[in-house]
């Protein structure tokens, strides 16, 4: 029997600096969504690669739900081993530093897909696309 999810929305409240949220909101703009979806769409995004042994569909970019593991797995190792090099680190400094291995993955990711001719990327229209087939 499959666990039930609380499909209800609820509010969730973060402070970025004006010129990120500007950013955010710009972005949000030119993919034609809301902030809210923007942010929401980005942060399940960003989960991917601290979430394993999830399914795909607990993963989805769409879904409202999110879904915190108690143990945090390999997140917490990674946390662990930033702050184990230094004294203090900001939250803007440690989220570079655990989120840089995304940055190497996607790159590389999209590197290989472009090699085999399954994405390009347009600087006139300013992203990436998948090629049609």
């Amino acid at each position: 029997m499959s666990e039930q999810r609380d499909e209800s929305r609820v509010t969730v409240k973060t402070y970025v600096p004006a010129y990120q949220k500007d950013e955010w909101r710009d972005h949000a703009d030119e993919l034609d969504m809301s902030q809210s979806e923007f942010v929401r769409t980005m942060v399940q995004a960003g989960r991917r690669g601290f979430l394993e042994g999830e399914t795909d569909d607990e993963q989805s970019p769409d879904s409202s739900a999110t879904t915190d593991t108690t143990d945090g797995g390999d997140l917490e190792e990674r946390v662990e081993s930033v702050l184990t090099t230094g004294e203090y680190y900001s939250w803007d400094e440690l989220l570079a530093a655990i989120t840089d291995s995304i940055e190497d993955r996607l790159e590389a990711t999209l590197a290989d897909l472009q090699d085999r001719n399954v994405v390009r990327y347009s600087g006139r229209n300013g992203g990436y696309t998948l090629v049609d087939s």
